[in-house]
């Protein structure tokens, strides 16, 4: 099944999407131009193969679908994902992954600022985001859980693997970022930590999974090249409302 977007309103295009997403299959939809809510809310059966642009708030409340993007995807993109995969031959804009509870989004490049804020994870609902090159400021801001990793591949010279003001506010969850950090300027709520074996396998699974989606070659990467950061508390801002 195959859609051009081209000029259509971003309403009437996801009305056709899901039209299309009531039968099982895939969906390839070309000369996308910055339509938005691509993919909001689609279930498992689907997966969407998407040429051009992603408007702001796409794969929003994705609740299993796999949406493969060929380009580039603006902000808000996987707010609030549930489940499913999101695979981006590109970069990506700002937070990314906002409030993300379960899922995995694959960045090919860059991502903007406050990828990963407000993240969370509940008993076996881990999600998980992976940037191939680096991230922007603010970072997994006010992350409760979930999985954060920077890969830190083809950074200029001077250029940072993530930004400043990294994990402010982090409560949850953990980042991996391989490459330069400045952790003067990161979040004062985060710690570096050691990695132990299942930081490694998961390190190791993360960097098989990134090659086969984007055919990139990463066996060179072991996974001690990695720093990992975890919230130093659960309550970062407990003394700013309570006195005990």
């Amino acid at each position: 099944m195959e859609l051009t977007a081209g000029s259509q309103y971003y309403s009437e295009l996801n009305e056709k999407i899901k039209e299309l997403a009531e039968a099982p299959g895939e969906i390839t939809i070309r000369e996308v131009y910055g339509q938005r809510y691509i993919g909001c809310g689609l279930k498992t059966h689907t997966k969407l193969n998407v040429y051009g642009t992603l408007g702001n708030d796409s794969a929003c409340y994705m609740d299993g679908a796999t949406l493969e993007l060929f380009g580039n995807a603006q902000d808000g993109i996987a707010n609030t994902m549930n489940d499913g995969k999101l695979i981006i031959h590109g970069n990506c804009g700002d937070i990314m992954g906002y409030a993300m509870r379960g899922g995995e989004i694959y960045v090919q490049g860059y991502a903007g600022y406050r990828a990963g804020i407000h993240m969370k994870e509940y008993m076996d609902k881990i999600p998980k985001i992976i940037i191939g090159t680096k991230a922007g400021d603010f970072l997994g801001e006010y992350m409760a859980g979930g999985r954060v990793v920077v890969l830190g591949l083809g950074l200029k010279p001077g250029e940072k693997a993530a930004g400043k003001f990294c994990g402010t506010g982090m409560h949850g969850g953990r980042m991996y970022i391989r490459g330069e950090v400045t952790e003067a300027l990161m979040g004062r709520e985060i710690a570096q930590k050691g990695l132990d074996d299942e930081d490694k396998a998961f390190l190791k699974k993360t960097l098989e999974e990134y090659k086969a989606y984007f055919g990139v070659d990463v066996s060179g990467i072991n996974p001690d090249e990695f720093k990992k950061y975890q919230p130093k508390s659960k309550r970062p801002y407990g003394n700013m409302y309570v006195g005990n």
